[in-house]
């Protein structure tokens, strides 16, 4: 198999391994992007997927709760530039939204724009081909989310309009519940406890792990050791009771909640683009097809 130029550059981009090495790895994993960061990753040569969290989308996460703080839902909506996702018409249909979502109780996209939207007489998908037409680029509606657990108390936490945080809990603390959701948008934590982890990602970061140690010429059992507690670190680190709490780093979340009596039963983190992998697109050339009309 050829790899080319730009998955050399990808790769590169996204590890920091050197050009070389990227395409050797590519050219072992036959072109598997995933699977030559991971052996890159094994061999110690990549910078830990360092740009992999770049997101080139643009876009509003929008957050409502009713008035009662019963009920509470978040949606995303992208637009293709952060120009268009300050506009006001953008926001003005953003906020319809989710306003419309919140009021029906809606949690999913295909049902939600198949609703009319508040205020006007035109349903969500009417209103959103419009909006494409009157700025020019793309308007999606990704995804929503909602309270669903039957929780004693709900946090949320939306910050800049790109992360919004639901949060659900048992027990009576409407404080902490609002800690905990902006501590949830700081820290970016998967799962609520280290149980949670799915077990094939604790399998690959372990086939990892043991791939870095079995250079270094230490013992079998202490290699174990090593690579045990690497895992312990990584299974903290994507848990919420694993983390050092946001406002108190001496304080793990789980020991905040224990003396507080409190316990997370779910949450939900939206951050506008996550996951959503943009087209390069050079400048000039895009000007130069607008002039053209091509």
């Amino acid at each position: 198999m050829t790899v080319t130029a730009a998955q050399v550059k990808e790769l590169r981009e996204r590890t920091g391994a050197g050009m070389m090495e990227c395409k050797k790895a590519l050219e072992a994993s036959k072109g598997d992007m995933q699977h030559a960061i991971e052996e890159l990753r094994k061999s110690g040569r990549a910078k830990a997927d360092k740009k992999a969290s770049r997101i080139a989308a643009e876009g509003v996460v929008m957050l409502r709760t009713t008035n009662d703080g019963k009920y509470a839902v978040m949606v995303e909506i992208n637009s293709e530039t952060d120009f268009v996702a300050r506009d006001e018409n953008f926001l003005a249909f953003a906020e319809a939204v989710v306003n419309t979502a919140l009021a029906t109780k809606t949690h999913d996209v295909q049902a939600l724009i198949k609703l009319p939207l508040a205020g006007v007489h035109t349903t969500i998908e009417e209103a959103r081909q419009a909006l494409i037409a009157k700025v020019g680029e793309n308007i999606n509606i990704r995804r929503i989310a909602s309270t669903h657990l039957n929780a004693d108390v709900i946090g949320t936490y939306l910050h800049g309009g790109r992360i919004g945080v639901i949060a659900e809990l048992e027990g009576d603390n409407q404080e902490l519940a609002k800690d905990i959701a902006m501590h949830i948008a700081a820290s970016k934590p998967l799962v609520v406890s280290p149980e949670d982890v799915p077990s094939d990602v604790i399998a690959k970061e372990k086939e990892i792990y043991m791939a870095q140690a079995a250079g270094s010429g230490k013992p079998q059992d202490i290699i174990e050791k090593m690579v045990n507690g690497k895992l312990k670190k990584f299974l903290d680190e994507m848990s919420l009771l694993g983390q050092p709490f946001i406002k108190d780093p001496e304080v793990l979340v789980a020991n905040l909640l224990n003396k507080q009596r409190v316990k997370v039963i779910g949450f939900t983190r939206f951050e506008v683009g996550e996951g959503i992998e943009k087209e390069a697109e050079d400048f000039v050339h895009a000007v130069m097809a607008q002039v053209h009309g091509s």
